[in-house]
């Protein structure tokens, strides 16, 4: 039986990205059938029929499908991509904008904002889970880019389903260094650890050499205004954070930011509906130059790559969300990390790292054993778990009213959140 490649949330805006990435693959992964799935069929239809035109202007000798019925989608796939967003982009924007009147920073992938998120989240993947199970190949693979990533991954494997966590941090950091350093993308080696969105970067090696300093000698102001930290701490860390650690390192003035000025949803929505506007024209066979303002840079190429290499077993290192496995000192063997990976056709196999300073540690603890208590909150529907679950983030606790956070938080989800309002 051929390769086919299921994407679940379809007729996403990423969807282009991840169209052209595939069709660019085809020697390494020679796919039979793409099904876009989504459960919104006019969206479908439109993000399908730029994606129909990108294909055939790319000569690609698959065959495309629309489905809204998940089971037929699912039926025989090979590889399952979720890139989901329950609730849309309106749940984002309350995600950003309700724990703002508690005293918290409103976010879509961490604190109580990201929290909420995974209540709504966890169950659905879960459930199209059950079903790939079920209903797919049996060495198929689900791999989520479903936010956020690691409290999504950490269910899929503590349920025993065959997953892999992807984010596009690692790879857009490894290309920019690639381009600083004036070298191959394929020659940056990145000692990336951490979590999904709580990571650093303590090493960028050029053939066995580390190149830390150079980057930081060289862009280091620019990565400090990206990133929002200044560069001396960058410095005093020797490490390079993902961009959400601000959250954490900067709270204070990340939520007087986020007071003072319109939201990134808000932002999303507008480019969003730009874009639909512009897939709706059936002269464009090319995604435009806007999706990169949506964000998600690389998407395509990590997505591609993973699925490749999990297909042709190429046994090349990738950053995946996969369980610890003993890899990273100081978290259980089950926890899932972030971390450089083997790939090849068994699945990921994480490479062994140096352990983390002991208040990165720290900080890693205290968010891993907050994202198990979500998920376990997400399954039961107990307000007594997702009190205690919502208190154990330290976004929130210590900092803001958990308990009428909680309930606000609730109410605003409701119609998401069946466990919690049977």
């Amino acid at each position: 039986m051929g390769v086919k490649v299921a994407v679940i949330g379809g007729g996403s805006t990423y969807t282009p990205e991840l169209i052209e990435g595939l069709a660019q693959r085809s020697d390494r992964l020679p796919i039979d059938e793409l099904v876009l799935h989504d459960i919104d069929a006019e969206r479908l239809d439109v993000v399908g029929g730029l994606a129909r035109r990108m294909l055939a202007r790319l000569a690609w000798s698959g065959r495309l499908t629309l489905d809204t019925d998940l089971d037929a989608a699912l039926a025989g796939a090979t590889f399952v991509l979720i890139q989901l967003r329950v609730g849309g982009q309106a749940a984002r924007l309350s995600d950003e904008t309700l724990p703002l009147r508690f005293g918290t920073i409103g976010q879509e992938t961490t604190g109580a904002g990201g929290f909420a998120k995974a209540l709504r989240t966890v169950p659905v993947v879960l459930d199209i889970a059950e079903r790939v199970r079920r209903l797919a190949a049996e060495d198929a693979w689900i791999i989520d880019f479903t936010n956020p990533v690691g409290i999504v991954s950490q269910a899929l494997l503590d349920a025993g389903h065959r997953a892999l966590g992807l984010c596009n941090v690692a790879i857009g950091f490894q290309r920019r260094f690639a381009s600083l350093l004036g070298v191959d993308p394929t020659e940056v080696a990145l000692d990336h650890v951490g979590l999904n969105h709580l990571s650093w970067i303590r090493a960028v090696r050029v053939n066995g050499e580390d190149r830390l300093d150079d980057v930081l000698d060289m862009s280091g102001a620019e990565l400090a205004g990206d990133i929002g930290l200044p560069l001396a701490q960058m410095r005093d860390l020797r490490a390079i954070p993902s961009y959400y650690l601000r959250y954490y390192y900067r709270f204070d003035e990340v939520l007087a930011e986020e007071r003072s000025r319109p939201t990134r949803a808000e932002e999303v929505m507008a480019i969003e509906n730009r874009l639909l506007e512009m897939y709706r024209d059936p002269r464009l066979d090319t995604k435009p130059s806007l999706l990169e303002d949506r964000g998600g840079a690389y998407y395509s190429l990590a997505a591609a790559q993973l699925l490749a290499s999990l297909h042709d077993g190429a046994g090349d290192v990738q950053v995946v969300d996969v369980r610890n496995d003993g890899a990273l000192q100081g978290l259980g063997a089950d926890a899932v990390v972030e971390l450089p990976s083997r790939i090849d056709r068994s699945g990921a196999r994480p490479l062994s790292v140096e352990p983390l300073a002991d208040a990165m540690l720290a900080l890693v603890r205290e968010v891993e054993a907050f994202g198990r208590l979500t998920i376990r909150a997400a399954l039961s529907g107990s307000r007594a778990d997702a009190l205690g679950a919502l208190a154990a983030n330290p976004l929130v606790g210590g900092r803001a009213e958990v308990e009428p956070l909680l309930d606000a938080l609730l109410d605003a989800n409701r119609a998401y959140l069946p466990r919690f309002y049977s």
